[in-house]
């Protein structure tokens, strides 16, 4: 009973996944993590024992510890790898934020000559008339 539990749970997360990618709602490169998982959980939830091979292959006494190291590994692969998303988000916001802030600057001294009006018997050479 507990196997067929698994089996829809991971069917629901592959469907779940599945639609928010048709809909645009989560990123190719984030989805794939996540159709991983469900389709590991679906092989899992229909053959149970090939967990148990693959723990003695790798020599662990409980087939459930690989599943939790396992899971770690990947929780903290997914944390590092948003945690390099999140720098190079921080970065391009922090260039961005000085752009309009020169920009800014720009339009202010624009601003300033077009109020003051043109001076007579001085001329700028980047202002054309």
């Amino acid at each position: 009973m507990p196997n067929i539990a698994a089996f829809f749970l991971a069917l629901a997360i592959v469907g779940l996944v599945a639609e928010m990618l048709r809909r645009k709602k989560l990123r190719e490169k984030y989805a794939i993590w996540w159709l991983v998982v469900g389709i590991a959980t679906l092989i899992l939830a229909a053959f149970p024992q090939l967990l148990g091979y693959v723990a003695q292959a790798v020599g662990v006494q409980l087939p459930s510890n690989l599943l939790f190291i396992l899971s770690i590994l990947m929780l903290l692969g997914v944390c590092l790898h948003l945690s390099w998303e999140i720098s190079v988000v921080e970065e391009e916001t922090r260039a961005l934020a000085e752009e309009v802030a020169i920009l800014r600057i720009q339009i202010e001294r624009i601003n300033e000559v077009m109020v003051a009006g043109p001076k007579t018997g001085s001329r700028d050479p980047e202002v054309e008339p």
